[in-house]
């Protein structure tokens, strides 16, 4: 038999309405109650309709992701999918659903995001989109529905972005370089987001500091592949440029630049010193294994998806809008 609201009120020594506002996280409930009353109807398997709790609360219990459309592409799926085991894990903890999505359905091309608004399937969004239109936002804050930037800095005003500091991930992965004893070092950027350019001004910004040039000539900008990264490796070092080091922004466009050198018969790092970015699983497995900058996963998903439910639960607590910038780590192997 079903365990009832009732039930759980019996026990706990409440009446009903506290307990139905203690499930629904209601501010009226004092912490030490709440906790008693959620603890009780999980040790007796209760499970909250989801239609009665929207109708309470006008909630759904569920958080909408949106990824940008390269998210199944190879490189980028090694890393995106790192990050969403840690936004799930977050949300498993708030007893939140998860719905993934894309900005445009791929066979109709209609909003995705506006079809979740609309349909009231969500109460608030992570967008994971280094493209989103303004026009997408202005929408969501017209609808009151509550959303973060996660991972991508998004220039806007008003807007919560919480992500790596990629600036300074850029300088102290071309600081590592310089102190390798590296001073002719060649960029290789993972396009013209905002978090690759950023990764290459940090980068620029340690060189000048120690005295060594550093121009467009420095800087080769590709697709974020292994074999962009390969290519672009290939052609700088076929052309007898005398770098010594190599700073890419993605580690798997470093991976991509390290078989390269090796085909053209240098040695890792004696010859040349590579560092990545990210510090995605592989990383370690690279031979050599590779030098990398490690955004912390594990604190981003958990400030984003923190953020996100005082978003939905406390709105007028919130104040104004955050750009939270966690600071990377250096992660040393042998590829420097």
């Amino acid at each position: 038999m079903a365990v009832t609201i009732k039930d759980i009120a019996k026990i706990a020594g409440v009446n009903y309405s506290t307990v139905s506002r203690a499930l629904n996280n209601s501010p009226l409930v004092n912490i030490k109650t709440k906790q008693r009353i959620v603890t009780i109807a999980h040790d007796m398997g209760f499970e909250f309709d989801a239609n009665a709790r929207y109708m309470a609360t006008s909630r759904t219990g569920t958080i909408g992701i949106i990824y940008p459309d390269d998210f199944d592409v190879f490189g980028a799926h090694l890393y995106y999918s790192s990050l969403h085991n840690q936004l799930r894990k977050s949300l498993e903890k708030m007893d939140l659903d998860l719905i993934v999505a894309f900005p445009k359905n791929h066979y109709t091309n209609k909003d995705n995001i506006k079809r979740l608004v609309g349909s009231k399937k969500v109460d608030g969004l992570i967008l994971a989109n280094p493209q989103m239109e303004e026009e997408t936002v202005t929408y969501l804050k017209e609808n009151g529905i509550p959303f973060v930037f996660f991972h991508h800095l998004k220039i806007m005003d008003n807007v919560d972005n919480i992500t790596t500091d990629n600036v300074r991930g850029g300088y102290m992965a071309a600081r590592h370089l310089v102190d390798k004893g590296r001073s002719n070092i060649l960029c290789i950027a993972g396009g013209k987001d905002p978090e690759f350019l950023d990764r290459v001004e940090g980068c620029k910004k340690a060189l000048e500091e120690r005295g060594i040039a550093f121009s467009s000539d420095n800087v080769v900008t590709v697709y974020k592949s292994y074999e962009s990264g390969y290519k672009a490796a290939a052609d700088a070092f076929s052309d007898g440029k005398p770098y010594d080091g190599i700073f890419a922004t993605t580690d798997l466009l470093a991976w991509g630049a390290i078989e390269a050198l090796k085909e053209l018969g240098y040695a890792i790092p004696e010859d040349v010193s590579v560092i990545g970015y990210d510090d995605v699983e592989i990383a370690a497995c690279i031979r050599p294994a590779l030098t990398t900058i490690r955004q912390p996963k594990e604190e981003i998903a958990e400030l984003t998806c923190e953020r996100l439910y005082k978003r939905i639960t406390e709105p007028e607590s919130c104040g104004t809008a955050r750009r939270i910038l966690i600071e990377p780590k250096l992660i040393i192997r042998a590829s420097c």
